[in-house]
């Protein structure tokens, strides 16, 4: 028996929700390692699968409603991206729609998920790795300015884990022997004041929490602490090879590669609260000595030696 083509029903193509706490600027780097985590299982954006995007430029008031627009596009799974706020946004909007993020220091002690092992209920995802990171880039720059005493961090008390990271870093600094100054930005107002109040108070460096506000003036950030000479960790690798001074984590990037092999397992029927949430293993350490030059600061052997990348 002969069926007439037109009976055959096309496949489903599924959609993801891609919420951003900026902007696609911002996320260019992300955005590609995501679409290669895509690519690698069997997925291609435009042909086999949708993203909806949507974006709060740095406003992170308007989470929410974007995350209900994307629960209301009936989407498949939702990528929250961009900090802690963008993660539990989608999570408050949907508790059956599938979350994998890609972004967290702790998320369990800000009630993302039950457990690292078992995160249970619609989501998971990957980490940036734990606020304990923060001391270890504290301790990197304690190496490379032997005379270190005072150290100045910029971070938005908006953010839901600021607390639990400035916490880490009084924690380190008491073994370093450093003095701490926390200086609000909640928007890009505050920062001219913010590095004024640094210099007022004679800090030898900076280390920036990113954060939606903070991340859209990172360029000025990292312009003003040249101009200033302040020797600034970052997070990211993008930073450095931006023009900031030095950056300690994990890839991002690739963070991102892989949190599309999970949404693809959950388009094949896995459920992410089944899914254990994965902490990176390996850490970048970049430095950049033309800023390093710039600053008037003289890299010591040892932290060279450390060094993954150095941009000369």
């Amino acid at each position: 028996m002969c069926f007439p083509a037109g009976a055959q029903q096309p496949a489903k193509v599924p959609r993801i929700g891609f919420l951003g706490a900026t902007d696609a600027s911002r996320f260019s780097d992300r955005l590609d390692g995501f679409r290669k985590g895509l690519y690698d299982v069997g997925y291609s954006e435009g042909k086999n699968i949708t993203i909806e995007y949507r974006w709060a430029k740095g406003t992170p008031s308007l989470l929410p409603a974007l995350a209900a627009e994307l629960v209301q596009l009936k989407v498949d799974v939702i990528v929250p991206a961009g900090g802690t706020q963008a993660i539990l946004a989608a999570k408050n909007a949907t508790k059956t729609i599938p979350i994998v993020f890609a972004g967290s220091n702790d998320p369990v002690s800000v009630g993302i998920v039950a457990s690292f092992a078992r995160p249970g209920g619609n989501i998971t995802g990957l980490t940036l790795g734990g606020p304990e990171l923060y001391g270890k880039r504290l301790e990197i720059l304690k190496e490379t300015i032997p005379t270190l005493s005072r150290v100045s961090i910029l971070f938005d008390p908006t953010n839901a884990s600021a607390e639990l990271i400035l916490n880490e870093i009084r924690t380190s600094a008491r073994v370093l022997s450093l003095k701490i100054q926390p200086l609000e930005v909640r928007s890009g107002g505050d920062i001219d004041s913010a590095l004024d109040a640094a210099t007022k108070a004679r800090a030898d460096a900076l280390i920036i929490l990113e954060h939606p506000a903070i991340i859209l003036h990172l360029k000025r950030i990292m312009n003003l602490a040249a101009q200033n000479r302040f020797p600034t960790m970052y997070a990211d690798r993008e930073r450095p090879e931006a023009g900031g001074f030095m950056s300690y984590g994990a890839n991002i990037s690739d963070l991102y590669r892989r949190a599309a092999t999970y949404v693809g397992k959950i388009l094949k029927g896995a459920n992410p609260g089944d899914l254990p949430v994965e902490q990176p293993t390996k850490f970048e350490f970049i430095i950049n000595l033309k800023t390093a030059k710039q600053i008037g600061l003289t890299i010591p052997p040892n932290v060279m030696a450390q060094a993954d990348k150095v941009i000369k």
